[in-house]
């Protein structure tokens, strides 16, 4: 880890909120609360001319600002720019916290509640729902929980009390559509996602996990669920969690696993195996930068070709890509139902940014959610069982370990047509290769007809995206329509197989566009599949992409 106080050593995150359709963390700050002078040096270039700087004047002291590369404190020339508000957070926070017995580390990271709190009076904010928040979640940690509520209440009377500022800001309530939200990760979100497909099918979860950067989440919030039948194993590496999965599949329950690049990797063995056994289990790639070790911490979409083509032999496997934090749980659940009612191995291709990004979201109605048809036999009858006979969609019947008059033989091997038994002979290989890729495309009539989600499709130009790159393309789209830009915005959900109308929206545009936060993937794949020349928009620096790169990129398109 970086020593504290050096540029290298900074970390934080942006909240983007207002009174409006928020579609992603923004790209210029209007306010930046800097803790030490590192963290000024690295962001400045992130505020927006005329923004905010709240600095904590105790980490500009001289060590301070040799650790960040300054000679002289850099804030009375910045005051000429950016309103530069110097406030000794580090003070403030001991003096609210001096009747404690919490040792000094553990004072010292109650900073944060101190800016948190002045926020929100700069704001015009209630803080109730904060400190409701608070208690409940320290309330086994009694003394945390009354610090960081001492701490939040001394930041928002800092800014009562204090006379250095001169305004203060409103931001109206959003107009949203009626129900009940709440607060939620992409990480979370496919963990709900999962559960109500599992819930939906009459199935159990379990989950076999390897701890990797970004994906841990998943089974830490996977492990609160066990009275809900999860099963949570945490294998001692990667193939042993894939494997464990194909197990749980072939006994009934619905199979999961989550991981990044590098882990992806290693399991890819065991996933060719599960699409030759064709059991129902879903695999979560939570994207970082690559290749090998990478970026553990930076997002990137670059392991789409290892999802759509990486198994030995013609093993195609469904991948689906949600575009928001809350969209995980609709395309996580759509993943299981997709996994079980096809009997197959479905990827869910998420990311590092979408998987700690949280927003709000619209809780669904349970009994609303489409139901799902369970694939697993767990009752003997009288009927006979051949393992690999087809249903109408081409998925099978899996009869599970112990089902009385179902016993059957599962593996690697070729099968048979219908019995499963190994087999070597020449046309049955062929026909079960064909047969399987029939059953993988098949998985494009259970889509929903494609929508665009802004512009018409007599526009000149169209913005094909996917996965996280969503809603900056929004935000941009929204704007250059508002420039009278002749555009279009299309998002993939359904990377493989792509949706069978897809080829008949692409043919109606005289330019398409496909920004990626990769070296331009799914634009192989498009120029693949269609045979249409599309212009590639790449970046790969380990953060999303912003709006206004969006607009500049296209409308220099337009002049073309």
């Amino acid at each position: 880890r970086a020593p504290s106080g050096t540029i290298a050593g900074v970390s934080g995150f942006q909240i983007h909120f207002g009174s409006k359709e928020i579609n992603s963390p923004g790209d210029a700050c209007d306010v930046l609360v800097a803790m030490n002078a590192a963290a000024l040096k690295k962001n400045l270039s992130k505020v927006k001319e005329a923004g905010i700087i709240i600095c904590n004047s105790a980490g500009f002291d001289r060590k301070n600002l040799n650790l960040a590369g300054y000679e002289t404190s850099p804030l009375e020339a910045l005051s000429g720019d950016f309103t530069v508000y110097e406030i000794d957070i580090t003070k403030n926070t001991m003096e609210a916290l001096k009747e404690t017995s919490l040792s000094q580390k553990e004072k010292d990271r109650s900073k944060n509640m101190f800016a948190l709190g002045f926020i929100y009076w700069l704001f015009s904010k209630d803080i109730e729902q904060t400190k409701q928040h608070i208690e409940e979640y320290f309330s086994k940690k009694p003394e945390i929980r009354d610090a960081n509520l001492s701490v939040l209440k001394a930041g928002y009377q800092y800014g009562e009390i204090a006379e250095i500022f001169t305004e203060r800001y409103s931001v109206e309530k959003a107009e949203m559509q009626e129900g009940t939200y709440r607060s939620i990760s992409g990480n979370e979100a496919v963990v709900l996602g999962i559960l109500s497909a599992a819930q939906k099918a009459g199935l159990e979860v379990f989950y076999g996990g390897y701890p990797i950067t970004p994906a841990s989440d998943i089974l830490h919030h996977l492990a609160k669920y066990k009275p809900l039948g999860v099963k949570t194993f945490q294998a001692e590496d990667e193939i042993a969690a894939m494997t464990s999965i194909i197990g749980a599949s072939f006994a009934g329950d619905l199979g999961v696993t989550a991981t990044s690049g590098p882990g992806m990797a290693l399991k890819t063995e065991g996933l060719g195996l599960g699409f030759m056994l064709e059991l129902p289990m879903v695999i979560i790639n939570v994207q970082r930068g690559g290749p090998s070790t990478g970026l553990p911490t930076k997002t990137e979409q670059a392991d789409l070709l290892q999802a759509v083509h990486g198994r030995n032999g013609e093993a195609p496997i469904p991948v689906i890509a949600p575009q928001s934090p809350s969209d995980c749980f609709e395309a996580a659940f759509e993943a299981a139902k997709i996994a079980l009612e096809y009997t197959t191995p479905v990827i869910l291709l998420s990311d590092g940014y979408l998987g700690n990004g949280t927003e709000p979201w619209l809780i669904p109605n349970f009994e609303n959610l489409p139901k799902i048809q369970s694939p697993f036999i767990k009752e003997p009858d009288e009927n006979e069982y051949l393992p690999y006979l087809r249903e109408e969609n081409l998925s099978r019947k899996i009869a599970v370990p112990g089902t009385k008059g179902k016993e059957h033989i599962v593996g690697g091997l070729e099968k048979q047509e219908n019995t499963g038994n190994v087999s070597y002979d020449a046309e049955n290989h062929q026909k079960m290769v064909k047969l399987r890729a029939e059953k993988f495309n098949n998985i494009k009539h259970s889509y929903t007809p494609l929508t665009f989600d802004q512009g018409k499709e007599n526009a000149d130009i169209l913005i094909l995206s996917w996965g996280s790159s969503y809603g900056s393309i929004r935000d941009a789209v929204k704007n250059l329509l508002q420039d009278n830009v002749s555009v279009a915005h299309l998002q993939l959900r359904n990377l493989a197989p792509f949706p069978q109308d897809l080829g008949e929206k692409l043919s109606k545009f005289k330019k398409i566009i496909i920004p990626e936060i990769n070296n331009g993937q799914l634009i192989h794949l498009i120029q693949d599949e269609y045979q249409i020349k599309c212009i590639p928009f790449n970046k790969i620096k380990g953060t999303p992409f912003l709006s206004s790169e969006i607009e500049e990129f296209v409308k220099e398109e337009s002049k073309k």
